[in-house]
């Protein structure tokens, strides 16, 4: 099998738009996280994806800005809502990599409960705040729906990376997702441009969300704290990677 290299452009651009949204004012907190500790966590017919041996951890807050069906236009106010979620980093059989989402907090129940109905996302709804001084952003969340779990980080953006490192390429280049959902495991592309990447400073973290998607508890701070001020996105159709055996009836 080949594995697809990790590229900052689109690797393979969606034929047919699914869902179109624009995120925006992203911070990336990563974890380096040993992939066998990862592994039990993907779905089937996925496995850890790694740079020199190592997979990642990420916690990322943003905005997510008109959200609709096709190419858009977004539905007004409940397709506008903060976000956070904690993410792992997988390639398929067909050597597709792609992130595969532990929790999404996200502050409208509406998306909430069909992302949960139809693709089996686990979206959780919160309460949530996106607070911007100058170059110090502020994400808040405290999740109200399923269960409970908390996170307030803040960090100050920096200057643009002209040249981004191959680990930078790694946590941010990413071209679909996997999720396990009606009997399988789906692969759902995505394209947009190339991220326009900042180095940040991390000012403060007490989050709860990590533990609770089922993660060791961090050792220390991030390895990499990165914030982007976003890119539009569009979805393609989920295509299958794998389906489950049903077990015989006895």
């Amino acid at each position: 099998m080949r594995i697809e290299d990790v590229t900052p452009e689109t690797a393979r651009p969606v034929r047919r738009a699914w869902l179109a949204q624009t995120w925006r004012d992203l911070a990336f907190l990563h974890w380096p996280v040993d992939p066998a500790v990862v592994a039990p966590l993907l779905p089937p017919g996925t496995r850890p994806d790694t740079l020199d041996g190592v997979t990642y951890a990420g916690l990322i807050g943003f905005r997510m800005v008109g959200l609709g069906l096709g190419r858009g236009p977004g539905t007004p106010y409940l397709g506008t809502f903060c976000e956070t979620n904690v993410r792992l980093y997988s390639v398929d059989g067909a050597g597709r990599r792609a992130v595969v989402f532990r929790s999404l907090d996200a502050a409208r129940l509406l998306p909430v409960l069909v992302a949960r109905a139809t693709l089996r996302l686990p979206y959780m709804w919160s309460r949530m705040r996106l607070d911007r001084s100058g170059e110090v952003f502020t994400y808040t969340d405290r999740r109200l729906w399923p269960g409970r779990a908390r996170s307030a980080f803040a960090i100050r953006a920096g200057a643009p990376i002209a040249s981004p490192t191959p680990v930078e390429h790694f946590l941010t280049a990413r071209w679909g997702l996997h999720t396990r959902a009606w009997g399988g495991t789906l692969h759902l592309p995505n394209e947009h441009p190339r991220w326009p990447l900042h180095a940040a400073e991390l000012l403060s973290l007490d989050d709860s969300l990590v533990t609770a998607a089922g993660l060791p508890a961090p050792p220390g701070p991030p390895a990499s704290v990165l914030y982007s001020p976003g890119v539009p996105v569009v979805f393609g159709a989920p295509s299958v990677v794998t389906r489950e055996r049903s077990r015989p009836a006895r």
